[in-house]
């Protein structure tokens, strides 16, 4: 029963993550991958905030695998977030690079820990 869980998550996160990398990058007219560190962070949000509320009693593991391990896991994406970075790194946009490693851990770090304050907060 739990992988049909992490299943049902994937089945969202997956497309979800595809949809919204895609509509973000049109927005942007430039080789930084906004795609991706939206996803990135926004699921990091949703992490903490899953992982919060699991530490508050309000959440039991059932949620944790369905939003933490099956959405969360399908809507982030570390491979893609370091393709990217070698990607702008071999096309000589080093300052882009080192932003995207930079901005990417920081903004996911703080959207966690705001997602754990906000779950402590309802």
């Amino acid at each position: 029963m739990n992988w049909l869980l992490v299943v049902l998550g994937a089945i969202v996160g997956a497309p979800l993550r595809y949809l919204t990398d895609r509509a973000v990058q049109a927005r942007h007219d430039s080789v930084f991958p906004w795609g991706t560190y939206v996803v990135n962070v926004v699921g990091s949000l949703i992490l903490g905030l899953v992982t919060g509320l699991a530490a508050a009693g309000a959440a039991g593991p059932h949620l944790q695998l369905l939003l933490g391990t099956g959405l969360c896991g399908a809507l982030t994406t570390y491979s893609t977030f370091s393709y990217e970075t070698l990607r702008l790194t071999e096309a000589g946009s080093g300052l882009y690079a080192s932003a995207n490693v930079v901005a990417s851990v920081a903004a996911g770090l703080a959207a966690a820990f705001a997602g754990v304050f906000l779950a402590r907060a309802l």
